[in-house]
């Protein structure tokens, strides 16, 4: 980024001149603010154009966003998948008032390098943002801090600002949305003439997404004024549905229907209005209807009513998909409710303006017929096995009869001695911002993570060595990554937490600290692709271990590892259970779960008997990790850490390649 005679700097169109303002005093005061607040770099794979889209969608995207926000407070740089990569291309279909760089791949921070793009970071900061859903909540944010009367923008967080927060790993909708329709389109859009003819499942999976009920807040309310609407246009067309039937001849002298109530909400919130049908009290008829008889709602937008970040996700790549395959000819028949949502977005408010900017050339497509449900079905495979196994998930049972299989076959859950017992650091020696008993958190709290905190680091300070890079895993605040950080100064230390507010409050310690050594990256654990050394997680819930393991794996690094939540474990895209051969040859997924479910059984309060046997349990989930990572070449030993009471999860894996 130095080298800026290697940055081929586009100015692409005429920049806005600024209005002047008729209060210049407040006007002064933002660009005081602005100038006070320090730059940051939005970076964006940049492959190649087609029509007029940018590829990957995941940039299409963003900069769609940027334009729908008017949002400049970044600094673009588009970054080519090749480095021979012609700046006319770029050019010729940009935004028409930003500007954008090309940068080489080897051009990025060290600490974006390690991430998947699209990513944010603050110019020669060591805060990363990355990957799409945080990089466009970050940009409603900070489109919203800039400036607060735009309130339509922060509503694009939705519903107590929880739109596309969920990561991809445990939300379907957020990995539909995010990566699997991006994905989907752009291989529909490089597939052969064949493969053209079909819809692509995860297309036909949002058209299902679209044809649910809806649940939002305060539906029950909603759902009366739609009864009461419903009720009060049957009682209109009974007079003309009489002289109808008694043969009479009527003129065509029918009211309008009324608009959709679903409709009135929807773009009265977007208008920022209030919907008179809201203020009215309902009929006792209507207030004494059971909510089971009440009329679903429709959905409006692709969230259900209101237009939120996920209808600005998927704008992009739907319009990319209609466009290719009205030139291919597909046949659309099977898409009513996209269609219609289709036609809806271009409705709302600065959409339009928004394409225009990207020279998206937004059309009209003609209504079309709902499918049926069972013909939809003929045309949209299920992962039935998926379905039916997470339906398992719910089944509880005693866990006796699923450890008498395993002793029965020679498997126990067993511990590994630990290798350093008594280990502990000098915590009174050590500055106050190292320590976890930093803030609210209570004193005997406080002990029981130092403890916690002593096992791993004690491991760690064993496996590294100088120049490692050593990444802490949903880092949280950070109570592992920064003592790592403070004990190993020759060595890296990356902290990964999807949490915003979490992974600021590690970054403030930090800096209290003057720490040189440690990056902060905000994102799934999808999105890093770093090399490391050494993978650490302290209490990573259910899924979440086997996610950092997998990275470890990947990456060829030695993993410690404090499991956590076993009862949120349940199979997923990635992931099935059991995992290792061994516990495979005799166990059932659902007798897996009730060793999961039944390894919770460790708190404190629980009597003597049951605790032991949630730690056996815990022993044997963790032990079948164990084998599943020893068939990959690696060599794991189960742990207790010192003392036991430090946690009720007080298990440690610690792996390593052979």
């Amino acid at each position: 980024m130095k080298q800026r005679s290697e940055e081929l700097s586009v100015s692409v169109g005429k920049k806005e001149v600024e209005q002047p303002s008729t209060n210049w005093q407040e006007l002064k005061l933002r660009r005081k603010m602005k100038d006070s607040v320090p730059e940051e770099h939005l970076y964006l794979g940049f492959s190649h154009q087609y029509g007029d889209g940018i590829f990957p969608l995941h940039t299409s995207i963003s900069l769609f966003l940027l334009s729908y926000c008017d949002c400049k407070l970044f600094k673009i740089f588009l970054v080519p998948t090749g480095e021979n990569a012609d700046d006319q291309l770029v050019t010729k279909n940009l935004l028409h008032d930003l500007e954008v760089s090309l940068i080489s791949r080897h051009q990025l921070p060290l600490v974006v390098q390690s991430c998947c793009l699209p990513a944010v970071v603050v110019k020669d900061g060591k805060f990363c943002r990355a990957g799409l859903s945080v990089v466009l909540r970050h940009i409603i944010q900070k489109t919203y801090e800039a400036d607060p009367s735009k309130k339509d923008v922060l509503e694009l967080l939705g519903f107590k600002k929880t739109c596309l927060k969920a990561c991809a790993e445990v939300s379907r909708w957020t990995r539909l949305c995010e990566i699997s329709i991006p994905l989907a389109v752009e291989r529909f859009l490089t597939g052969s003439a064949e493969q053209c003819q079909s819809v692509p499942p995860d297309i036909l999976e949002l058209e299902r997404k679209l044809g649910e009920p809806v649940r939002v807040h305060n539906d029950d309310k909603i759902r009366r004024q739609k009864l009461q609407q419903q009720k009060a246009g049957a009682k209109a067309a009974l007079p003309v549905l009489a002289k109808e039937a008694a043969g009479e001849k009527t003129v065509e002298m029918r009211e309008h229907p009324l608009p959709s109530l679903e409709l009135s909400i929807a773009f009265s919130k977007l208008l920022v209005q209030e919907v008179s049908a809201t203020v009215n009290r309902e009929p006792p008829d209507i207030r004494k209807t059971k909510t089971s008889d009440l009329p679903p709602l429709d959905h409006v937008f692709a969230e259900g009513l209101y237009f939120t970040l996920a209808d600005i996700v998927l704008l992009p790549c739907i319009h990319q998909f209609l466009v290719f395959s009205k030139k291919q000819g597909t046949n659309l028949l099977n898409l009513p409710l996209i269609s219609s949502w289709y036609r809806r977005v271009q409705e709302v408010p600065r959409v339009k303006k928004a394409a225009d900017k990207c020279n998206m050339q937004l059309f009209q497509l003609p209504e079309l017929q709902s499918t049926p449900e069972e013909q939809l079905q003929n045309f949209f495979l299920v992962p039935n096995e998926l379905e039916e196994e997470h339906e398992d998930s719910h089944f509880i049972g005693g866990p006796r009869p699923t450890m008498t299989k395993l002793m029965e076959s020679g498997i126990e859950a067993k511990f590994s001695p630990h290798p350093c017992p008594n280990w502990t650091l000098d915590w009174n020696g050590l500055p106050a911002a190292v320590s976890p008993g930093e803030g609210k958190m209570s004193r005997d709290r406080a002990l029981r993570k130092q403890q916690q905190l002593n096992n791993l680091v004690a491991v760690v300070k064993k496996l590294a060595k100088p120049g490692d890079v050593i990444v802490d895993f949903c880092s949280g605040g950070g109570h592992v990554g920064i003592v790592l950080a403070h004990m190993m100064p020759s060595c890296q230390v990356v902290l990964i937490e999807n949490k915003e507010l979490s992974l600021i409050r590690a970054k403030d310690r930090s800096d209290e600290l003057g720490l040189n050594n440690i990056w902060f990256i905000q994102a799934n654990l999808d999105y890093f692709n770093g090399t490391f050394n050494i993978g650490v997680a302290l209490h990573a819930c259910g899924v979440a271990t086997d996610m950092v393991i997998e990275h470890c794996i990947k990456a060829q690094a030695a993993f410690v590892i404090c499991p956590c939540c076993y009862g949120f474990i349940q199979n997923t895209v990635k992931f099935t259970y059991p995992q290792s051969h061994q516990f495979k040859a005799i166990l059932s997924y659902k007798e897996h779960m009730i060793l999961c479910r039944f390894a919770d059984q460790t708190a404190v309060q629980l009597p003597p008997e049951r605790r032991l046997i949630g730690k056996q349990c815990m022993g044997l989930v963790d032990l079948d990790r164990a084998w599943a990572a020893e068939g990959r070449n690696y060599s794991v030993q189960v742990i207790s850490m010192e003392p036991e009471s430090c946690s009720p999860k007080n298990n440690m894996l610690v792996g390593t390649p052979t």
